[in-house]
């Protein structure tokens, strides 16, 4: 079965997690430089069979785009060119560092442990991921 890969991109480095083979449950996997993120999905995609990306888009509380997302688009381009086949959606990303953070308390993560930001990029794209497949879920019900 294929999986989804969740992505949290950042100017400076990505958090990476994947769906297990079903679609039901997201699993951050690492953070890695953004500048060698697409080396990355490459290496990865050669190992495990990837049927779409779920890509967190920064936006504003008016849902207009934030600063950030001139640096996603980016990305997003380069994920077409590298990987033309493979579906791309677009997941809003508010609020994940936070969720993230709270999450990382509530799994008693200690202190200095919550200040390494790799951590949380990895969480946070395991909740932008875990918000696509439940909204997936959800809809399938309703069909």
């Amino acid at each position: 079965m294929q999986r989804i890969v969740g992505i949290d991109y950042g100017k400076k480095r990505t958090g990476v997690a994947v769906s297990d083979p079903l679609g039901v449950f997201a699993t951050p996997i690492c953070t890695v430089p953004s500048g060698t993120i697409v080396e990355y999905l490459k290496k990865y995609i050669q190992k495990e069979s990837v049927s779409r990306f779920v890509v967190g888009y920064p936006m504003n509380l008016n849902n207009t785009p934030s600063e950030g997302a001139k640096f996603v688009d980016q990305f997003l381009n380069l994920l077409k060119k590298h990987f033309p086949k493979i579906p791309v959606t677009l997941e809003d990303e508010r609020f994940t560092s936070k969720m993230a953070f709270q999450t990382m308390i509530d799994g008693g993560v200690k202190k200095m442990e919550r200040r390494d930001k790799s951590m949380v990029d990895k969480i946070s794209a395991a909740i932008i991921l875990q918000s696509y497949l439940d909204s997936a879920a959800i809809r399938e019900r309703r069909e």
